[in-house]
């Protein structure tokens, strides 16, 4: 119905542009040639791969989810700059006065001047070569953690493509009961002429004219429900693609039930490998061993080496001048050692340990609740694609039996109750049908997320 009434409107702009031509030339014609295109604009179909790209390429929680990664990599590089040589240099003035600049020692005295300058510049280059492993557990815990965040990415990846599949279903259904609600009110219209024409050769009472009139009414009644429905879905999907709000979205057919169903064993394996929550817990798991490590190293010595360079200019002139400056050297290594730690880091591996073995108690959990889970989807879709082979069957039925109905109505045999209810019934199947089918689809996207393989 909606595209006839679009090709109406476009039939319409283009009568509209030809006319533009013919009294206003080119400049006319270019704003009908926008018109027409604006119409265009606001009807789209889309694939369900089409609108899952969509979604993926406008969400703004990946966005977000993008920040975070770079802030755990930012985190890592400053963790690895730690374990970097550190340098300084700076360089110092002072003038002195010495008001009192005579030293009486008895037979001898040291005669100071009134005043004297000094320049003092020192650089300095230091290198830890030994802290017990600290740093490198740093890096490693840090970088493990990187890796945690990364997944959390590939989780709210997933959860956004579910999303949009979920809503693009739930469009897919809404629309295809429009359709058979507009096969339904064309197949009512009949039975209803041909009810007011028996009715015209006294074959049928008014009653049987009302009923179907009643009829129509209660299936328009529905056709209003879901078009209400299909602006709200088609709103929310246009959020969530990150459409114009007034694009009016159409769906392609979706309903595939060709895919062969594996063993559940299969699902389960598959998640086992895949689910981003198992593989977060294995890394959460080596950061807590890295923590150990780390508390550990705390108990070793620390080894390191410096070197730094002096200049001492005691002339008003900070540039070297001959006999003004000296230039001291230092070589220097540094052993120190926090033995007090052997016995007060004792408490905090014990507090590390026990949060490593949470860590093993939590995978346990999870691996149950995704058995559960999968098993659940898996049902799921195997009872989805049962019930639209059973519907298919009821749908012949319906059929068969609507067929029989109206033709003993014809025969004025049976009674416009009878005729109406068969009528009904078939209405009903076929939307039924469809929406399983569209079930069974969204059924094997629900399966295909527990597993950890959406998009992949």
């Amino acid at each position: 119905m909606i595209t006839t009434i679009n090709k109406t409107i476009n039939h319409y702009l283009f009568k509209q542009m030809v006319k533009a031509v013919q009294k206003s030339g080119i400049a006319i014609l270019l704003v009908s040639l926008i018109t027409v295109q604006f119409a265009h604009a606001q009807d789209r179909t889309l694939t369900i791969d089409e609108a899952v790209k969509l979604g993926l390429a406008n969400s703004k929680t990946l966005k977000l989810s993008q920040s975070k990664i770079d802030a755990a990599i930012a985190k890592y590089n400053v963790v690895k700059d730690d374990a970097l040589p550190t340098g300084s240099a700076s360089l110092a003035y002072n003038r002195a006065q010495i008001p009192a600049n005579t030293l009486d020692l008895g037979s001898q005295s040291i005669h100071l001047p009134d005043g004297a300058n000094a320049f003092l510049g020192t650089a300095s280059l230091n290198e830890r070569i030994y802290a017990g492993g600290r740093y490198r557990y740093a890096q490693l815990s840090t970088e493990l953690l990187t890796q945690v965040t990364r997944l959390d990415a590939e989780k709210d990846r997933d959860q956004i493509a579910y999303d949009v599949i979920n809503a693009y279903y739930t469009l897919y259904k809404v629309l295809q009961s429009q359709k058979i609600v507009t096969q339904n009110l064309s197949a009512v219209d009949q039975q209803l002429k041909q009810a007011q024409r028996f009715f015209d050769q006294g074959l049928v009472t008014k009653n049987d004219v009302l009923r179907f009139q009643l009829q129509r009414s209660n299936i328009e009644l529905n056709g209003i429900d879901l078009e209400s429905n299909r602006r709200i879905i088609n709103y929310n999907l246009d959020v969530l693609l990150g459409l114009p709000e007034s694009t009016d979205l159409k769906t392609t057919e979706v309903a595939d039930n060709s895919r062969t169903l594996k063993p559940l064993s299969s699902y389960i394996d598959t998640a086992f490998a895949s689910r981003q929550e198992l593989r977060q817990l294995d890394l959460q798991n080596k950061v807590a061993e890295t923590n150990i490590k780390s508390i550990k190293a705390e108990q070793l010595p620390n080894v390191g080496v410096g070197a730094s360079f002096y200049y001492i200019d005691v002339s008003a002139n900070p540039l070297p001048q001959s006999g003004q400056y000296i230039t001291p050297i230092t070589l220097g290594a540094t052993v120190s050692w926090n033995f007090g730690s052997l016995w007060t880091n004792k408490n905090k591996v014990a507090q590390a340990k026990i949060e490593q073995d949470e860590t093993v108690i939590r995978k346990s959990i999870t691996t149950d609740n995704l058995k559960t889970e999968i098993n659940r989807n898996y049902q799921n879709y195997q009872t989805a694609l049962n019930k639209i082979k059973l519907l298919e069957t009821s749908i012949e039925q319906a059929g068969e039996n609507n067929k029989i109905l109206e033709s003993k109505y014809q025969s004025n045999i049976a009674s416009v109750t009878d005729r109406v209810d068969a009528q009904t019934l078939l209405y009903q199947a076929q939307i039924n049908l469809e929406l399983a089918k569209a079930d069974a689809g969204l059924a094997y996207y629900t399966l295909l997320k527990s597993t950890g393989k959406l998009n992949k």
